[in-house]
């Protein structure tokens, strides 16, 4: 397969997977501040942004101010608008290795994006996000039933993986510090999409632990970030057609993902909660450190090349990798 056809598939899940996740997180979100009249709108929405990664602007912030930032903005790198876009911009070059229903679907989708915005505007942005939602189970349905498993495929779904996992422990951030007993630990589990299957697997016992552990260890639930690490770690392996190397992994981002996926795995769930924080940041700096490996290793010939000028360093970064 091209590098570059290689390329625009493993963004196309990455960016689908941020818009999905994004109405997920918030939805959620925007029906909390709105519903409790005791949440200092401002704040939370700061909070949330910083979370993101999305710098807050100056002046008070509101649900709508927030919901045009992360959702409606064009302008802003990694919103929900800006993030269809990209995924469609990419499936438009690779054509050849896309189906005509993904195609399809992206398209539509974008398309209709501004009348929903519109809509929302007016009667408030649950549709909008339902919308995105929506589309994006679809198009996760359409890449299942009409891709073959390929490698176009494997790097699919290895750059939605590497996305849900950063998506979620950033999730889990939001609420690191809260106390064990909080109501928001039920704002996590609806915005993951797991607030029922928690109930189910734990018989309705809501606790911050249980939360963490479900939402990081669990091995069934997809959404997890131990399942989805192994997803990702499973479509890199095979990725790799040469033959496979009798001590350790030939490859830098097989072995990032091996050793975050075994330090989960042998973690005793009691010590979830002890330096929280510390664990998502190191998983936040494991997704960063695998699209490095990934982009090297397939995507590019050569390594990326850092420009010194009078003392200064300036990394040539790829554009896309600016989410």
């Amino acid at each position: 397969m091209l590098a570059r056809n290689a390329e625009s598939l493993y963004w196309i899940g990455r960016y689908v997977e941020r818009a999905d996740d994004l109405a997920r997180i918030l939805d959620v979100a925007v029906h909390h501040l709105l519903e409790d009249s005791t949440v200092d709108a401002d704040r939370a929405s700061r909070a949330l942004l910083r979370v993101l990664g999305v710098n807050p602007p100056e002046g008070p912030l509101d649900v709508w101010s927030l919901t045009e930032r992360v959702a409606y903005s064009r302008e802003q790198s990694g919103s929900i608008v800006d993030s269809l876009n990209r995924a469609r911009d990419n499936a438009r070059g690779a054509r050849e290795v896309t189906s005509a229903e993904m195609w399809e679907c992206l398209n539509t989708t974008v398309n209709g994006l501004a009348s929903r915005e519109r809509a929302a505007r007016l009667l408030g942005p649950h549709e909008f996000f339902r919308f995105v939602e929506e589309r994006a189970a679809m198009f996760a349905g359409l890449v299942d039933t009409t891709l073959s498993r390929d490698d176009g495929y494997r790097f699919l779904i290895l750059g939605r993986s590497v996305e849900r996992v950063d998506m979620l422990v950033r999730l889990l951030l939001s609420r690191a510090g809260d106390r064990a007993s909080s109501p928001s630990w039920v704002t996590v589990l609806r915005s993951a999409g797991a607030h029922d299957t928690y109930l189910r697997t734990y018989r309705g016992a809501l606790d911050a632990g249980r939360v963490v552990e479900f939402l990081l260890l669990d091995r069934l639930f997809p959404r997890s970030v131990f399942h989805t690490i192994r997803t990702a770690e499973v479509a890199l392996e095979e990725l790799d057609h040469r033959p496979r190397s009798r001590i350790g992994a030939r490859a830098e981002a097989l072995r990032l993902l091996g050793r975050a996926r075994s330090e989960l795995e042998f973690l005793r769930p009691g010590m979830l909660l002890e330096e929280l924080q510390t664990r998502l940041l190191s998983l936040l700096d494991l997704c960063i450190e695998v699209n490095e490996a990934v982009a090297l290793q397939y995507f590019h010939s050569a390594p990326w090349v850092a420009w010194t000028d009078a003392g200064a360093r300036v990394e040539d970064v790829h554009v896309e990798a600016e989410l």
